[in-house]
């Protein structure tokens, strides 16, 4: 059974940056898809980034080249590093691990991960 907890957020101005982070209890080393999700206010929650196979990584447009997913395997430790903030990326980030199944939805779908963090918020003002 694995258990992920999210920190790290916290308030900053646009143009500031925060860095995340999702420690996992148990093994998450066999987790096809690691990934960071995002939920604002009165939306639906989005895939953000995720990383395939501990090998790629993928980035959702309105992140790339502002955001970078990374893992230390040693540390069972999930991260993201968020530059550039801007107020549209304030939201509730979680992340989720898919486990060990080969098949299934794409790294970016929900239905893809079997465990979630609580959630941690963060807030970007103008």
């Amino acid at each position: 059974q694995v258990h992920l907890v999210e920190s790290g957020g916290g308030a900053v101005q646009a143009g500031g940056s925060l860095r995340l982070s999702c420690a996992a209890s148990g093994d998450t080393g066999g987790s096809v898809c690691m990934a960071w999700f995002r939920q604002a206010p009165g939306k639906t929650r989005e895939w953000v980034a995720y990383i395939f196979s501990g090998l790629r990584n993928y980035y959702t447009d309105s992140v790339a080249g502002r955001f970078t997913i990374s893992q230390d395997n040693a540390k069972n430790t999930l991260y993201l590093q968020m530059n550039s903030l801007k107020p549209e990326d304030t939201a509730t980030y979680y992340c989720a691990a898919s486990g060990p199944r080969s098949l299934g939805p794409p790294c970016s779908m929900e239905g893809r991960y079997s465990t979630w963090g609580q959630g941690t918020q963060v807030t970007v003002s103008s």
